[in-house]
């Protein structure tokens, strides 16, 4: 148990504590510590000491033993301590970042804290700061796939040219379709949110059957045409190009973004499209279907209405889907492309690169 530490100041220092507590660009830390003193000089006790500068006992008798020892200088300079543990060798360090960059043993497929800690030597907490340090994240991957088409700058360009800057007296329509939304249905009924437990449902569900999506974006004003049916072959895609036609007007130029899945290149497809010259075809790259606007829609509907819904059947499934239609169309907004087309081709030719170094 400590005590009060009796202090008598000179003037010298009693004139530097007062100058430290006048300047206000003191530390409030080095201001109560000098209040300290000078409370002590003063005659008062540690009680009235701690109800004036607002801190404990062992505080105070701590700051009295520092001034009687080191003086005015010691109140400024805060005690270090000496670590719990040394600091791990730069060597152990460096093991364990050029581990972390090559193929883990025994065949697995990445790095774990518990195997690299096996393998360093070192503890699963060194390890995860080594890594926290030199951002490294073996448990994480993310997905990627380069475009090998010839034309990718050419019909890059066309796509967003279409985006950005569209034909007077056309529309622009991005046409794509979501195949196979499953009708799920769960096996127990859900339970709802309630304060301190998240809204809950099973892990398990019926399948009810399936319906695919056929929908066509209009980037310039946001509006979608959308239509549900069974299979995604190219009599459906015709069927939905009527509908397109019929519901679009007529003395206008419609053109039409879609990717390069085999139904929209089929001869018959092409045939009606030839008796149909206001449509105007515009295919993505391949392997880039991220270009077509509709996928944002796709996205939206999923999220909002598909993710967690309840389906019994196939019908209630499609009419869930054209009521989401419906309601998104009541407050369209208009389609904006921002991504500069220069960076996205010198992002891929950057990924080309790095490729066929590694290969």
């Amino acid at each position: 148990m400590g005590k009060q530490t009796h202090i008598e100041l000179q003037s010298p220092d009693r004139e530097s504590l007062e100058r430290l507590i006048a300047n206000r660009n003191t530390p409030q830390k080095h201001v109560w510590r000098a209040r300290i003193v000078l409370l002590s000089d003063d005659g008062c006790g540690t009680f009235e000491i701690m109800r004036r500068v607002g801190k404990a006992k062992p505080t105070v008798w701590r700051w009295q033993k520092r001034f009687a020892k080191e003086g005015v200088a010691g109140l400024t300079r805060d005690q270090t301590r000496l670590p719990g543990k040394a600091p791990l060798d730069a060597a152990i360090v460096g093991k364990v970042v050029e581990l972390t960059q090559q193929p883990p043993p025994f065949e697995e497929t990445h790095w774990t804290g518990r195997t690299m800690a096996d393998a360093a030597g070192i503890s699963v907490s060194s390890v995860q700061r080594i890594w926290r340090a030199y951002g490294l994240r073996p448990h994480l991957v993310k997905s990627f796939k380069l475009s090998n088409d010839p034309a990718f700058a050419e019909k890059l360009h066309d796509i967003v040219g279409l985006y950005m800057n569209p034909p007077e007296h056309a529309l622009v329509l991005s046409v794509d379709e979501k195949s196979q939304i499953q009708a799920l249905d769960r096996t127990q009924p859900d339970l709802p949110m309630k304060k301190g437990r998240a809204g809950t449902m099973t892990h398990d569900y019926k399948r009810n059957g399936t319906t695919t999506l056929f929908a066509a974006l209009n980037v310039l004003d946001g509006t979608v045409i959308g239509q549900c049916m069974d299979r995604h072959r190219h009599q459906e895609f015709l069927r939905f190009l009527r509908k397109i036609d019929r519901e679009t007007p007529k003395n206008i130029a419609l053109h039409v973004i879609a990717d390069n899945y085999a139904t929209h290149k089929h001869p018959a497809v092409r045939t009606w499209l030839l008796l149909h010259p206001r449509f105007h075809m515009h295919f993505t790259p391949t392997s880039a279907s991220w270009l077509n606007a509709v996928e944002g829609f796709f996205a939206k509907l999923t999220k909002k209405r598909l993710k967690r819904g309840v389906f019994k059947s196939v019908p209630e499934l499609e009419n869930a889907i054209l009521r989401f239609i419906e309601e998104k169309n009541e407050n369209a907004r208009p389609f904006t492309w921002a991504a500069d087309p220069g960076k996205i081709i010198e992002k891929v030719n950057r990924g080309k690169q790095a490729l066929e170094s590694i290969h």
